[in-house]
Formats: structure tokens, sequence, C-alpha cells
């Protein structure tokens, strides 16, 4: 039954593919339009909140009460996507794991280049410390460039010798935006989602004047030594597959405790797919009894 379901869904994003190479505002609502259809279960509350002076969504089942959060950052190379549009798979990640989600609505690009995302991410962490929760109750996690973002804040963190948080599960990250990675060209054929030059499109938008090599914009690139327990998820028909497999090495390489999971032939971010194909589902379970094991760890600690 996986293997159909993996057709259905390549089937359907080939159909209909993202083109990253049009008009960004044009882009921005046709995106929003096909996320606003996405049910979101009736037990899912969301709040539009404010957390260190930036707008985010706070996602959480009712009735629950943890204290564990997770900052969630999501994708869209940086020039689409919203917190809003976050929710169904913000929402999927509070019921398996019964935190809150606090997805962040940091600026985008072109408008709000290099450095804005970056410092909304760390505005955003440091919120939350300023309200009190403790760090060994925050995850952080992200999809693709929100992947991305999730690292190079990490990375922030350490730099500023500010509390890290209990570790970070980051799907299909976005985490080298000089496009060096060889999957850019070998995977081309595979993926139905994103294109290289798409990539080198949108590129430029996020960078401005900036150095793409800069590891708070391309974390692979960073010294990774000192950061909390990662899982990394993608697919294997990504062209984003080789940031994945050499953020983990770079962070193996730095004593990081690291996981990485490559789920064969699935598309770019398929835990969002999670209710129509088996790895999806399986992968956020997965993920969920990582970030709760973490939580869990931290806090006894």
């Amino acid at each position: 039954m996986s293997e159909q379901q993996k057709a259905q869904i390549d089937a359907t994003l080939r159909q209909a593919p993202l083109d990253l190479l049009g008009d960004v505002t044009a882009l921005r609502t046709g995106f929003e339009e096909v996320v606003r259809h996405i049910p979101v279960g009736g037990d899912i509350r969301k709040s539009e909140i404010a957390v260190g002076g930036v707008g985010a969504v706070e996602v959480a089942v009712d009735g629950n009460d943890s204290s564990n959060v997770i900052l969630y950052f999501h994708g869209g190379v940086y020039v689409i996507g919203s917190a809003g549009a976050s929710v169904p798979l913000a929402a999927d990640l509070a019921r398996r794991t019964s935190a809150k989600v606090v997805s962040v609505d940091y600026r985008l690009a072109p408008e709000h280049p290099y450095p804005a995302a970056f410092d909304d991410a760390k505005a955003a962490y440091e919120g939350l410390l300023a309200l009190g929760i403790d760090p060994s109750n925050i995850a952080v996690s992200g999809e693709s460039a929100g992947g991305g973002l999730a690292v190079a804040l990490l990375l922030a963190l350490r730099d500023a010798d500010l509390p890290m948080p209990s570790s970070a599960f980051l799907m299909s990250p976005y985490a080298d935006l000089t496009l060096s990675g060889s999957t850019i060209v070998d995977r081309q054929e595979f993926d139905p989602l994103l294109t290289g030059d798409a990539l080198r499109r949108r590129v430029p938008d996020y960078v401005g004047a900036a150095d793409p090599s800069d590891p708070y914009i391309s974390p692979i690139f960073g010294n990774l030594r000192g950061l909390p327990p990662m899982l990394i998820q993608v697919g294997s028909h990504e062209i984003l597959l080789s940031d994945a497999i050499r953020l983990a090495g770079r962070a193996a390489e730095a004593d990081v405790a690291t996981t990485l999971e490559v789920t064969p032939g699935v598309p770019h971010v398929f835990q969002a797919y999670a209710a129509l194909l088996d790895e999806g589902d399986a992968a956020l379970n997965r993920a969920a009894e990582f970030l709760k094991t973490h939580f869990s760890v931290t806090s006894r600690g």
C-alpha cells in the first residue's frame, strides 16, 4: 500500500508544482490558499500571540497543560509561508508530543532579507526564556528553510552563551544556500516539488548583500560543536537530500548526538502528508518519541 501512496502523492505534486520562479505576491497568495484547505482536528486550539516581540501562532491540543514548548519555524525558501500555514503540521506535532507548538511568523524576503528571519528566530527564543520557560522544556523544530533557520538559531545561542533548548527536530533542512550539494542536480528528476533553478532564483532574495556561506545563513558551514541532540529526517527523492546528509555529518564530527533518517521514495517534507502516507505517519511518531525523550531527560537533569 505504501508504494501506491508514494506514487499518488508524487503524481499529485507533479500535476500542480510549486512555481518558485514566479512573482512573490502571487506565490504567497496561491500557497496560502492551498494550505487553507488542509483540515485541522477539532481538538486543536490556535491563538495568535507575540513572543519576544515577534508574531506567532500557538498551537495546542484542548486540555493540554504541558510545560513543554516546541518553537517551530515554517518553510518556504524564506519568501513564502507563514505561521498560520504551518498549523496543520504543527498541530500534528502538538498532538503526538502533548507539547505546545509556537510557530514563528518571521519576516520574509525580499522585503526583509537576512538577518531579519534570523533576528526574529533569536528574539522569539529569548522571548520564551523571558516568560520563565526553562530551556529544558523547549525544543526547536522546522521544515525546509525553517529547519536551516532552527540550526542557525542554535549556533547563535551557543555563540552568545545562552542556554540551549533540549533538542532539535529538522525536516528536510535547507542548510546550504550556496547550493553546492550534489543532489541539487542528481535528484532533480525525482523531486516533484523543488528545482535547482527555483532555489537559485530565490537565494538572492534572502541573502541580499551577505555571504551565502555565512553559517548563520548556511549552517552546514558552521562549527556545530555544543549543539543539543538533533533528529534530521529527509526523503531520498529530494534535491535537498545532500543538505541533510552533510548537516548530519558535520554535527556528528562535532560530537553532537545526531540521528539521520533517510526515507526512500518520499518527497520534500513528506511528514506533511502523514494522513495519506504511512512513512510520514511513522516518521512523526519517531520524532515525537525523540522530542518527548529529550524533554524528559533534560528536565530531570
